[in-house]
């Protein structure tokens, strides 16, 4: 991902204009990461607007939003932006059975949006690492699979979105169910451990968040990349990953 870490703006680029939508940790995260990151942020909107319903003139010419809330929320607020043709980066988890109707309002708004279980770049390098571990394992006797998920107390969904997605990767290469045990416990930004155990040993593959400003990091690059004018359509980080990022 070229210039997710660039600390300033390139001469003559103009910073890309984004609404933070939920002011959270997160949104508050992004906040203070933005101007470092090649984002403007010109409008922050909380429970107040959300609740009388977010509107074009909230949005304050904002090219590109990015949602941290709740998982009641989130698809609801998503699916008002795309209406008002601003697209999304979705960071908030929980909410993977309404996909479908996300999946619907981009088709008919003709906006972009742009979803991730996990936007530090750190966990797609996991991911796959994860799932070729798991083809490697497959033929293997004796090892059992499993992912411990560990996370601050005030985190709602469990699993988390990372989980399960580690999970699916797992399933992928392994071709059978791997569970998922979650841990809730005081602050803990995100820890997923993968465990493959055997009889007389066993391999862990860890990836630790120290400060949730890994996630920020993530969702304003994939932000910067939303915002250059993508087709229509529901992109992931996997996306954002393949192709180069606008640099600030």
């Amino acid at each position: 991902m070229n210039g997710a870490g660039d600390a300033a703006l390139s001469a003559g680029t103009a910073p890309v204009r984004v609404a933070l939508i939920g002011m959270g940790r997160m949104g508050r995260a992004l906040d203070a990461l933005a101007p470092e990151r090649g984002c403007e942020i010109v409008a922050r909107l909380d429970a107040a607007e959300m609740t009388r319903g977010i509107t074009m003139a909230d949005l304050h010419g904002a090219q590109v939003a990015i949602e941290f809330t709740t998982p009641e929320a989130a698809v609801t607020n998503a699916v008002t932006l795309l209406g008002l043709g601003c697209p999304v980066v979705i960071g908030t988890t929980g909410w993977n059975a309404a996909l479908p109707a996300l999946t619907a309002a981009v088709a008919s708004s003709g906006c972009a949006a742009l979803w991730s279980p996990n936007f530090s770049l750190g966990v797609q390098l996991f991911l796959a690492i994860a799932e070729d571990a798991a083809r490697r394992a497959r033929d293997v006797l004796g090892f059992d699979v499993h992912v411990v998920e560990t996370h601050h107390t005030a985190k709602k969904d469990a699993p988390s979105g990372t989980g399960i997605a580690i999970a699916d990767r797992l399933e992928a290469g392994l071709g059978r169910r791997v569970p998922i045990t979650s841990v809730r416990v005081g602050s803990v930004p995100g820890t997923h451990d993968v465990l493959l155990d055997a009889a007389f040993e066993q391999i862990t593959l860890r990836h630790e968040a120290r400060d949730r400003r890994v996630f920020a990091d993530g969702a304003l690059a994939a932000a910067r990349w939303l915002a250059a004018s993508r087709p229509p359509a529901l992109y992931t980080m996997r996306d954002v990953l393949s192709t180069s990022v606008p640099t600030p």
